[in-house]
């Protein structure tokens, strides 16, 4: 498969219709491992999104077990309404 003067290539019917890429829809490039990898662009998304929960869940995982027990949420309030500002 050759690269035109203007950076394009045609995508085989087969790759498209296995990768869910339909006519006149978008795309997402990305760069993994010094790999182009081709997206569509609702997929890409929903990629994004997993790998941001997937960090969210990575830091509660570390915090478990380092709060203060013995605060209720009274005491959280109260030192949160009484700080200086």
């Amino acid at each position: 498969m050759r690269v035109t003067s203007k950076g394009q290539v045609t995508i085989p019917r087969d790759l498209r219709e296995l990768a869910g890429i339909e006519p006149n829809s978008e795309v997402v490039f990305t760069l993994e491992d010094g790999r182009i990898v081709l997206e569509p662009k609702a997929r890409a998304f929903k990629s994004a999104e997993r790998a941001r929960l997937d960090r969210f869940v990575e830091t509660l995982d570390r915090l478990e077990g380092t709060g203060d027990a013995t605060l209720d949420a009274e005491a959280v309030m109260a030192m949160t309404r009484d700080r200086d500002q």
